[in-house]
């Protein structure tokens, strides 16, 4: 596959016509300002060794909104039709059934959707489309078990929420930040029994309601996952993603080195199914299904000319944007089953063929005020690599100077 670098043109373009990797050091001086949790005119502390690995956020008593009133959880055994409520409004369609009917699974959900069961205003959706306050919802008969009571968990759930436990980094009345191990999957797919998604019944409050997935990271890929415990976090947090106020990290290997050291990608992606798998493409501006998708990259650190520690920060969030837009520039990330595709590369002895990417750190507003801010560490594959290399996890990371947008 072709591919275009191209340093900073001083001609301006649209952002949609942009397809290039472009430095970023020269652009940082109009937004420099403090990161949060750092001071005017002072520098941004070393991103491991000098930053708290978790933040308490700053909340204001007299901004807390009113306690939720309790959600009625009886499952209709006949069709019925509900407004949308203020509380409800932007709320996306299968959020909305788990909200109403605690308790109703992912699958039984998405086939009420997928068949037309379910209509807003009279018309089919999505389960990811979004509802809007005073809107008709049409609900089919649900003929499944109503939530189970709280009470003693089993011996298996029990484990499960030790294992949640165990992968916490950070957690309050209103968030938890899970560190992912790799190959752990976020939700359930062909196949698939375990998942996070499934593992988060177990945290099923008095009122039955359990908590939500804000955002998705690859299977293979380890690092910070954003959870909401509750409906106005997840209100809040999910409007934070749509309107890009959260930042975040990622950590990857690559070969070679990417030149410029500091640049933008910007291309269009869209996705390829076939019977086996499922990848994203580039494609051109117009191509059906094709989404605009932007990534600023940053070398970190070298180990010889053979292999190359990069900081990623996605401005949108497209499926497989980094591992996309790495192999778009020549650079895909080691032990990608999917895009690394370099003819006679051979793996340096001593480093396990898996992805090397890591959701590195998250960083957004709390719903109550403050900021969440948390990072997650090398997972094993990737910190056996970094020891076998000589790489300094503890290094400054570049792409802090990056633009938000």
């Amino acid at each position: 596959m072709s591919r275009r670098i191209k340093r900073m043109n001083p001609k301006p373009r649209s952002r949609d016509e942009r397809d290039d990797s472009r430095p970023f050091k020269a652009r940082t001086a109009k937004k420099a300002g403090p990161r949060p949790g750092g001071k005017p005119g002072t520098k941004p502390p070393r991103f491991a060794a000098e930053r708290p690995e978790r933040r308490a956020p700053k909340a204001a008593a007299q901004e807390r909104p009113a306690p939720e009133k309790p959600v009625e959880a009886l499952l209709p055994t006949k069709v019925q039709t509900v407004k949308v409520t203020a509380d409800e409004n932007n709320m996306r369609v299968d959020r909305f059934l788990e909200a109403r009917f605690p308790g109703l699974s992912f699958s039984h959900i998405q086939r009420v959707v997928r068949k037309g069961e379910l209509r807003v205003d009279g018309k089919r959706v999505d389960s990811k489309d979004r509802l809007e306050e005073g809107q008709s919802v049409r609900i089919p008969p649900l003929k499944l078990d109503a939530p189970k009571a709280v009470g003693e968990l089993s011996e298996a759930a029990q484990k499960t929420l030790k294992a949640l436990k165990e992968m916490t980094i950070y957690e309050d009345d209103d968030v938890l930040v899970l560190n992912k191990p790799a190959g752990l999957a976020v939700q359930g797919g062909s196949g698939m029994t375990r998942h996070i998604d499934q593992m988060l019944e177990v945290m099923r409050d008095a009122k039955g309601q359990k908590p939500r997935l804000v955002h998705r990271i690859d299977r293979e890929t380890s690092g910070c996952l954003l959870i909401a415990k509750t409906r106005f976090a997840a209100s809040h947090l999910t409007g934070a993603f749509r309107s890009r106020s959260a930042r975040k990290v990622y950590w990857a290997l690559v070969p070679g080195l990417p030149k410029p050291k500091q640049g933008r990608i910007s291309t269009f992606l869209a996705k390829e199914e076939s019977e086996d798998d499922t990848i994203m493409r580039i494609a051109q501006h117009g191509d059906e299904g094709a989404s605009h998708a932007v990534t600023y990259y940053a070398v970190v650190e070298t180990a010889g000319n053979k292999l190359t520690w990069v900081s990623l920060k996605p401005v949108t969030g497209r499926t497989h944007q980094l591992r996309a837009h790495m192999e778009h520039i020549g650079h895909p990330i080691v032990g990608d089953p999917k895009y690394f595709n370099i003819e006679n590369w051979q793996l340096p002895g001593g480093l396990q063929n898996r992805l090397h990417l890591l959701a590195r750190r998250i960083v957004i507003p709390h719903p109550r005020g403050g900021v969440i801010d948390a990072t997650a560490p090398l997972p094993p594959h990737m910190q056996q690599s970094w020891n076998l290399l000589g790489l300094d996890a503890s290094r400054f990371d570049p792409i802090e100077n990056a633009p938000e947008e």
